[in-house]
Parts: C-alpha cells; structure tokens; sequence
C-alpha cells in the first residue's frame, strides 16, 4: 500500500483534566512543560485527581499520533510505527488508530513484562496544556516494530521530537534514517519541546545530519534549536539551511521559512480553552496540504486553522465533522 504520511513517536493512552496552577504547585511540575515519569510517580497524582473530582477525557495520544490522526481524517493514507504492549490500554490504542483510519504493526512482538504509555496531561484556565509521560513499553520501540516497507511506501517520513529521549527509540529513528538514505522520501521533524530540544542537542543535531526536509517547531523550541536567544536571529538561522521551518507562534499564527525567504500567516482570533494538541494538529494539517500541492502560504493558512480549532475544544482532536469542516476550507482555496 502507498502512504502519504508514515511517522515514529511515542505511543501513549492520554488523559487530560482542567486543573488550577495551584495544583501543579502541588505536585512539583513546571507550567507548559513535558516531564517524564514512572508508574509509581502517577498513582498518588491520579488519587490526588480522583480525590477532587476532576473531569477527564482520554483517547490514544502522543504528538505523531495526534498528527496522523488530523492527516488522516483529511484523507492522507497513514502509517504510525509506535508500540504497546497486549494489554488493555494496548487494545483500546490499536483500536483508536484503527478508529481513525491510520494503519500500524500491531502488538509488539517483544516480550516485556512493560505496560503501554500513559500521558497525564494538565490544562490549566490560560489554556496552557503540562505533561506528565510514563513511557512504558514505548520507550523500547526498536528495528522489529518498524514495517520498512511501510515507510519504503511513504511520501514523506515523520519523526516526533520525543523519541531523543529513550536510546531505543533514537536508535530506532536512526535505523529508519540510514534505511532512507538515498530515498526519494521526504523526511520531516517535529521539536516537540524546548527543553527536550535543550537537553538532547546533540540527537537533534544528528537527526539533523540526515539531510532534513521539513522542521516543525514553535518559537521557543526554534530558538532552542538554532542555539539563538531571540526568534530574530532563530528566522536567520534558518534561513541558511537547506531544509523548510514552519514555526508556528500561538495567537499570533505561523512563519514558513523556504530557500531564505519567510513567509508569515496570520492565526484567526479566538478564545482559547485547551492549546493541547494544537502543534500536533499543524503539522499534520500543513503535511497533508502540502502533499495535496497547494502553495506554502495556502498550507499555513489551512493550519493556522485547524489548530485554532482544537484550541477552542477540550482535548487534542476535532470531531468528524470538525475535520470535514477544516478540510472544506482548504477546498475552497
């Protein structure tokens, strides 16, 4: 089968709640960040969540996932290389992404004693989304998880910023790069995190040296990435490489940066409620729009738009119908 979109990252059963700053105070986390936890690290937060009372919502998640998932709903024909383990959380995943429409492997073939991840994710009243991931399994996604004629197949490749911080998941990422070499294959990066960016430099830097074609980040991780201490000089940095940035910059919309050149979306103005996904749900969209063939600025502008819709909803994905609607506005232009 032919793929537009095949990605590697991270394979988590999210579950978001609306919480208070107060609350993250209490339990030690850092607003708008991404920590990373074990097992035993969430029960007394889940307690503590349950305790309250707090309202939640879950689905299979993780930053490529949320990605295809959008891609997907679109139209895009989808590939996710992640793993989980045959457990409930597992099945329930594999079913989402079937759901959704987006192929995989299946179960693991490893043995692991491993659950499958799990992503607590905190939105707090300013619509800032903190996470708090337990791998589980996902962090030992290596070479017999990926179907390599899965990606052979696939237009472009994309790989979630995330998989830096597990050494079998980077040096699954980089058993797909040599494979790739000298492939007619787009191969695309997501920052995912200024921290994570600012801590793992030296895989960033080498993913990097495989001969990128599309980086995607928000500012603060394109100023991380370019080793910069303003989005001014981070722009410059980027405008003498030889790979696209789109930088996406929240409220205020988004910058492609393409052969030097830097061409600049305005987002529409809205309210936020949860900005949860919002990245994710851009680079998907810009993807699957730049496979269709329209122009960089047409790109941006239908993704500007689906990531201020999820912003406006609870959660990391649209509805059926949000994505038909997304999807009738890139139709039209």
């Amino acid at each position: 089968m032919k793929y537009d979109i095949s990605a590697i990252g991270n394979a988590l059963v999210d579950t978001q709640y609306m919480v208070g700053h107060e609350f993250l105070n209490s339990i030690g986390l850092e607003p708008d960040s991404m920590t990373l936890a074990s097992s035993d690290e969430h029960v007394p937060i889940i307690k503590k969540l349950q305790d309250m009372g707090v309202d939640s919502v879950s689905d299979c998640g993780g930053s490529a996932t949320n990605s295809l998932v959008a891609a997907s709903n679109y139209g895009s024909n989808c590939h996710h290389v992640c793993r989980v383990a045959n457990d409930e959380d597992g099945k329930k995943y594999l079913d989402s992404l079937e759901a959704a429409g987006v192929k995989h492997i299946g179960f693991s073939k490893g043995d692991s004693n491993l659950p499958t991840g799990k992503c607590l994710i905190f939105v707090t009243p300013d619509a800032k989304r903190t996470m708090s991931s337990m791998l589980g399994i996902s962090a030992h996604l290596g070479p017999m998880d990926i179907d390599y004629d899965a990606v052979d197949n696939s237009k472009i490749f994309y790989i979630e910023g995330y998989m830096v911080t597990s050494e079998e998941n980077y040096n699954a990422v980089k058993s797909v790069l040599e494979h790739l070499q000298d492939k007619n294959i787009l191969k695309a990066l997501s920052l995912s995190d200024a921290g994570i960016v600012q801590g793992f430099m030296d895989k960033f830097k080498e993913i990097e040296s495989y001969k990128i074609d599309m980086i995607f980040g928000n500012d603060d991780e394109a100023i991380a990435f370019s080793e910069s201490d303003s989005l001014e000089k981070a722009i410059e940095f980027f405008k003498k490489q030889s790979y696209m940035t789109i930088i996406t910059k929240g409220s205020e919309g988004s910058i492609v940066i393409k052969d030097g050149e830097e061409i600049f979306s305005r987002a529409m103005q809205i309210s936020p409620i949860d900005t949860n996904g919002a990245g994710d749900m851009f680079a998907g969209s810009f993807m699957h729009a730049y496979l269709q063939g329209h122009s960089l600025s047409e790109c941006a502008e239908f993704s500007n738009l689906a990531s201020s819709r999820v912003v406006e909803t609870f959660g990391p994905r649209l509805d059926t119908n949000g994505y038909k609607e997304v999807l009738n506005n890139l139709k039209k232009s």
